[in-house]
């Protein structure tokens, strides 16, 4: 908790810190512990052996190292042994802290939750801080819109993003105050979650904040539906969340799986807090294991963790046509920094901030991360038409093409006319179109479906990625739906089953891996 006083003082016992005017006041880290133990004890009289004993413990000391500290403090705050409007000294007995304090409350706990309806299970939402630019905060593993303002230095983050404009916040479906569905949902429909909450709140358009397994989440909106996406922001996170031969810097999918069975077997989040926070002391540490015990239960991190374990939005980067900042942590255990890399290596224009620490989670000195995002959001440009953005591609063949294509428009796909007058029909995700088209398929049909980057106001298409989808369904089998590795990648947790379909030769002269949907 923060104590004002003395006008334009502040008291911040989390971040160890005493603030004029919000700018914080140089003071040694032993004059820190010596007011932090005045404030503390601020009912009675503080006797030097006391304060010895409690801020230097079994080390020796002598009398003149606490009226040196004293002084430090007083020259500190404005004070002197002569005023003593804050520190007041007692003859022959010791210390009181005297000026008047005022606990400041959290900016925004006080905010309502609130719920918004999609793909009929409810969202909690709360929204916070104030300004023309909307930010949309998509954490990581699990949040809890209440909880995440317990811990003082998440609620500084939290308070210090939302004073750059109007944060809004949600809890992913599945975690926190946010319904519980069966399974857990893949990232395509999460991605629905973040556009129902920017409507629900009359957001048109807002900056993407996603840290941790909030970034791909982010990637894939930002790709998929630009003209709603001002800028992004992506923290300690990734495109692929584990190793193979092209993506060497992940994490190993055995260390994963042990990760897991850790986490679900002992419930630990105490010592979990530790590997994503290094800094994190005893205080955060348990909040951390209150806020995860209440926003997830054991079978829900299980599941939670499987589905990160199939994240792959690396087909998405080369369509994020949005301002882009990239921020990593050198030393962070979870994320390698090849990964930031990566990212900015293939995000049209992005900026790369490569910042020194070991933490992963945002609350570990959050000003650090904050110092970098500001001046980013204010250079933001102003809304600017975005032609292209990513739609997943489904192209009907043979017998009853026409009857398929209906059926996929009214499923809430786009109509459009690829080459030479062949209809496809366009969604804005893969997991939608796959489960639309498998729907739809009847007696001889095929459906080819690839993701590609394609015009928004134009019907009439003729994109790499449309030319693909219109070959994968002409040599598809009949009555099946093929796939490119891409949209397999983008499937992850879908529950759609796939099965390996061969090596086609489709809109390029390379044979590919093409997969068949079941």
């Amino acid at each position: 908790m923060v104590l004002a006083f003395g006008g334009d003082l502040e008291f911040d016992p989390a971040l160890f810190e005493v603030r004029r005017g919000g700018v914080p006041v140089p003071l040694e880290p032993q004059a820190f512990d010596v007011l932090a133990y005045l404030v503390s004890h601020r009912d009675r009289v503080v006797s030097k052996a006391e304060l010895m004993d409690g801020v230097w413990g079994s080390r020796f000391v002598s009398e003149t190292a606490v009226t040196s500290r004293i002084k430090q403090i007083r020259r500190a705050l404005g004070d002197d042994g002569h005023s003593q409007r804050m520190i007041r000294t007692q003859h022959g007995r010791g210390y009181r802290f005297v000026a008047p304090v005022e606990a400041q409350p959290v900016l925004g706990a006080g905010e309502p939750i609130r719920y918004t309806v999609s793909d009929g299970l409810h969202i909690a939402y709360q929204v916070t801080g104030g300004g023309e630019l909307d930010i949309v905060l998509i954490s990581g593993f699990v949040s809890h819109l209440e909880l995440d303002w317990a811990d003082p230095r998440h609620a500084h983050f939290l308070d210090r993003l939302g004073s750059y404009g109007r944060l809004i916040r949600f809890d992913k479906r599945g975690t926190g105050m946010s319904d519980r569905p069966t399974g857990i949902p893949d990232i395509e429909t999460r991605m629905h979650d973040v556009l129902s909450v920017m409507d629900a709140v009359g957001s048109e358009r807002a900056v993407l904040v996603g840290y941790s397994e909030g970034g791909p989440m982010a990637i894939l909106c930002a790709a998929a539906h630009p003209e709603r996406v001002a800028g992004l922001v992506l923290y300690g996170t990734y495109a692929k969340r584990m190793w193979s031969e092209d993506y060497p810097w992940a994490l190993k999918r055995e260390y994963w799986q042990a990760y897991t069975e850790e986490l679900v077997g002992r419930w630990d989040w105490e010592a979990d807090m530790l590997m994503r926070c290094p800094s994190a002391d005893e205080q955060m540490q348990q909040w951390w294991g209150r806020r995860m015990r209440a926003a997830a239960t054991p079978s829900t991190v299980r599941a939670l963790m499987d589905m990160n374990a199939l994240v792959d939005v690396r087909d998405a980067l080369p369509a994020v046509r949005v301002p882009t900042l990239v921020l990593q942590r050198l030393g962070d255990a979870l994320v390698d920094p090849e990964g930031a890399r990566f990212l900015a290596d293939r995000i049209p224009g992005a900026r790369l901030e490569l910042i020194e620490g070991e933490d992963h989670f945002v609350s570990g000195d959050p000003d650090q991360i904050l110092d970098a995002i500001e001046p980013f959001l204010r250079g933001l440009p102003g809304p600017e038409h975005r032609p292209s953005a990513l739609a997943a591609v489904a192209a009907p063949a043979g017998p009853g093409a026409e009857e398929v294509a209906a059926g996929l428009v009214a499923a809430g796909g786009r109509p459009c006319s690829g080459p030479a007058g062949r209809v496809v029909v366009l969604f804005d995700g893969p997991a939608t179109a796959v489960r639309a088209g498998l729907a739809q398929l009847r007696g001889a049909a095929r459906l080819g479906v690839t993701i590609a980057e394609v015009p928004r106001d134009e019907t009439e298409l003729d994109a790499y990625g449309v030319v693909t989808a219109i070959a994968l369904a002409d040599q598809a089998a009949p009555g099946s739906l093929w796939l490119t590795s891409a949209v397999r990648d983008l499937l992850a947790s879908s529950g759609v089953v796939t099965e390996f379909a061969g090596e086609q030769v489709v809109g390029g002269v390379e044979p590919q891996a093409v997969f068949r949907a079941l």
